[in-house]
């Protein structure tokens, strides 16, 4: 069975940073895209960040780009969201995805989901 499971959210002052982790168990993922979501109170899924596990290759939101790095861990098949220089308004739940294939920013097209780690950012 696939599972996703996100750690390392908490709370932080503006200006700090998190490390968020995403621990991946039931399959190989070398040919997925492994993305990060983050989804604020009555506000819809948000694409963040993804990187096509095989290549390497990523790419991120504008609304991050500079100030947060998405990486992988083969050896531990972890995929990791360094947060630095963060917002209030970077406050919601951040999740994990996987997908099949190349990387998008599409939510809809994931077909596995972690069950969300919470980063709140006080301002």
């Amino acid at each position: 069975q696939v599972q996703l499971v996100e750690s390392g959210g908490g709370l932080v002052q503006a200006g700090g940073s998190l490390r968020l982790s995403c621990a991946v168990s039931g399959r190989t993922f070398s040919s997925y895209a492994m993305g990060w979501f983050r989804q604020a109170p009555g506000k819809e899924r948000e694409f963040v960040a993804v990187i096509n596990w095989n290549s390497g290759s990523t790419y991120y939101a504008d609304s991050v780009k500079g100030r947060f790095t998405i990486s992988r861990d083969n050896a531990k098949n972890t995929v990791y969201l360094q947060m630095n220089g963060l917002k209030p308004e970077d406050t919601a739940v951040y999740y994990c995805a996987a997908r099949r294939g190349s990387g998008t920013s599409y939510y809809t097209q994931y077909d596995y989901w972690g069950q969300g780690t919470q980063v709140t950012v006080s301002s």
